[in-house]
């Protein structure tokens, strides 16, 4: 974002409208760094691999969630169309409710707007720790989505606001990725109408199968989303996507297979349920 001088005082220049497609970055894609609700989520969430930890702690509003995720996601898609521009970049932004909202499909009610509100608190307010390095730096320590965010208002002579714009500081760890890195993926038009386990599938479908299809466990997939409830309600869940086939540009399979196992000394054939996400053939193609 940039500033300018003028003679009615300092106006900050709008970043948006975004005039090109949505992208994200791929690490947020990959692992779960946001709460699959809707409602305020006030546990910490950790995940943990041989290679990779994060740790997310709630702030006074709760986790940031997967819908508060649509805020970074219209930033990155902003930094990045500007580096494709040769534009000058910083970790400023100011932008307007109305273009972000028209991105990701919201309606402008008041209640979206105290929803934004809400939003903006818990990206500034949850607090993230990870041994992810993002432009070749590692970090120790805890970090907030955002490091500033505010509501710009005007107001009429009979005392109504009326908001002006949105402005906020992206973080370090998340600039320098996008910054350094580049490694962002397009996100498809479908994807602010799936709910918030469907936008995670489809986060690490796109993220995991560039090469062509995966094949992973369920109770894998389940950590990796983010899922916090059992594994037996998250088979649910999952039979009731894969029989709706609701993932854009993937075609994700549930079935079980055959397996071995030794317990005390004797022989057992069990069942382990696995998940094939294959990539669409016009995704392949592309």
């Amino acid at each position: 974002m940039t500033e300018r001088d003028l003679s009615q005082g300092d106006l900050f220049i709008l970043d948006s409208p975004l005039l090109t497609e949505v992208r994200g970055e791929q690490s947020l894609m990959a692992y779960p760094f946001f709460a699959l609700s809707k409602t305020a989520w006030k546990r910490s969430l950790i995940y943990k691999t041989d290679a990779v930890s994060i740790e997310i702690g709630p702030g006074p509003r709760g986790v940031a969630t997967i819908y508060d995720k649509e805020v970074l996601l219209y930033i990155a898609s902003l930094l990045v169309s500007k580096l494709d521009a040769g534009e000058a970049v910083a970790q400023d932004f100011y932008f307007t409710a109305h273009d972000l909202f028209r991105v990701t499909g919201v309606n402008g009610s008041a209640r979206s707007y105290s929803r934004l509100s809400d939003a903006l608190e818990r990206l500034q307010g949850t607090q993230i720790k990870t041994n992810i390095e993002a432009g070749g730096e590692g970090q120790a320590g805890f970090f907030s989505w955002l490091s500033e965010a505010q509501l710009h208002y005007t107001k009429s002579k009979n005392g109504d606001k009326r908001l002006k714009g949105v402005k906020v500081r992206l973080c370090d760890w998340l600039y320098r990725a996008i910054l350094r890195d580049r490694r962002v993926l397009e996100y498809s038009p479908s994807y602010f109408q799936l709910g918030p386990v469907e936008r995670r599938l489809y986060e690490v479908a796109l993220s995991t199968c560039k090469g062509g299809a995966v094949q992973v466990g369920l109770d894998d997939l389940r950590l990796q989303l983010g899922y916090q409830n059992s594994l037996k309600h998250f088979r649910h869940v999952m039979k009731g996507i894969t029989d709706a086939n609701a993932i854009p540009d993937f075609h994700i399979i549930m079935g079980d297979t055959a397996s071995s196992a030794t317990v005390a000394g004797k022989g057992r054939n069990t069942t382990a349920t696995t998940v094939t996400i294959t990539p669409k053939p016009a995704l392949m193609s592309a």
